[in-house]
Parts: structure tokens; C-alpha cells; sequence
């Protein structure tokens, strides 16, 4: 909750320093151009920054991804470690909801992690 409580204060203190930024720029070149042109200006700079966020993030996913892990190799232990190597976010959601889910019914928990364990059981007809 304190990792949670972090991220939410620095992202609001992130918030703060845009907006800050963004009128000490409009503040600097409203004399030169007025108030529609310095807006246009804040508009323009704001448009380019999230230009070239969008671009570093295209850039960062075209990068070369890792080998896929066999899925049903090894036990249990090395399943969930080739898991969250192979896809962390899905697996810090995963925790993240599991552990809301523990907080809420504990049984409902307890049912999941059985049923992961014990996995599919093969039909026979």
C-alpha cells in the first residue's frame, strides 16, 4: 500500500510540475504574442512532448523481445518464474488482484491456488 501510495504522490507531484511548466512558458511569451498566440505556443510544446513520448514508446516495443519459454516445463515453481519473467505486468496484475481477492474472501484464494496447482486433469472417454 506504501509502493501504491508513492506512486500516486508522484504522479500527482508530476501533474503539478506539467501544469507549473506550462504557465511559466505561456507567462514568458504572452508579451511577445498575446494571449492566443502564447496559447497556441503551450498547445504546440505540449503536442510535440506527447509526439515524442508516443515515438520513444513505439521505439522501446520494436526492441528485441526474449526467446518464449516452454509453457508445461518443470514444476510448479519454474512455471511461475518463467511467467513473470516472460510477461511482469500480467504478472504484478495477477498479484496485485490475488491479493485484493485475499483481503475480500481469503476462500476464494484458497480455492485458486489449489486449482492452479493441481492443473487440468486430462478427459478420458
Amino acid at each position: 500500500m506504501m509502493a501504491l501510495a508513492a506512486a500516486a504522490a508522484f504522479a500527482a507531484s508530476a501533474a503539478v510540475l506539467v501544469v507549473a511548466l506550462a504557465f511559466a512558458l505561456y507567462a514568458w511569451i504572452e508579451p511577445w504574442l498575446g494571449r492566443a498566440g502564447a496559447a497556441a505556443i503551450v498547445a504546440l510544446v505540449a503536442a510535440l512532448l506527447i509526439a515524442a513520448t508516443a515515438l520513444f514508446m513505439v521505439m522501446a516495443t520494436r526492441r528485441k523481445h526474449p526467446a518464449p519459454v516452454e509453457a508445461m516445463a518443470g514444476n510448479v515453481a519454474e512455471r511461475v518464474f518463467a511467467f513473470v519473467r516472460q510477461k511482469p505486468v500480467m504478472a504484478i496484475s495477477a498479484a496485485l488482484g490475488a491479493g485484493f481477492l485475499a483481503v475480500r474472501n481469503p476462500r476464494y484464494l484458497g480455492s485458486a491456488v489449489r486449482a492452479f496447482l493441481e492443473g487440468r486433469r486430462p478427459t478420458h472417454r
